[in-house]
């Protein structure tokens, strides 16, 4: 299964997307997780608030939406970026961390683990921030 979660992240790093009709065209890049704010637990039937903060690198990195993989009582999330391909982007400094949120409706019992992706250590291995949620009653 990590294969595979690391097949489908790689595909989508690679990915790309010209839109020729406007002049528009992009790129998509999952970029890694800084930090998260979620709840200490969960009541079961609730939706909660999730945000995510990671660095924005330039000017032409925009949120797209989160990876949002689902296995049983497991989320492996990440955020996904636009790349607008332009000459007038700048890089930003190493402290633009932004914020996405994203709703979690808890939908059953027992705790819930949220891989968070933060990127390939220096051996190419998968790093999550990885966070278990208990449900209570």
């Amino acid at each position: 299964m990590k294969k595979l979660l690391v097949l489908c992240l790689t595909l989508i790093l690679c990915a790309s997307c010209s839109i020729e009709d406007d002049g528009t065209s992009f790129s998509f890049e999952i970029l890694p997780v800084e930090s998260v704010d979620i709840p200490d637990e969960f009541e079961l039937g609730e939706t909660y608030p999730i945000t995510v903060s990671y660095l924005r690198p330039s000017t032409c990195h925009a949120f797209k939406e989160f990876y949002y993989l689902k296995e049983n009582n497991e989320r492996t999330v990440a955020p996904i970026t636009y790349i607008f391909d332009n000459n007038n982007c700048e890089t930003l400094e190493e402290n633009n961390l932004v914020e996405s949120t994203f709703n979690f409706r808890v939908t059953s019992n027992g705790s819930y683990i949220f891989k968070f992706w933060q990127g390939e250590d220096t051996d190419g291995e998968t790093q999550y921030l990885t966070i278990e949620v208990p449900v209570v009653e």
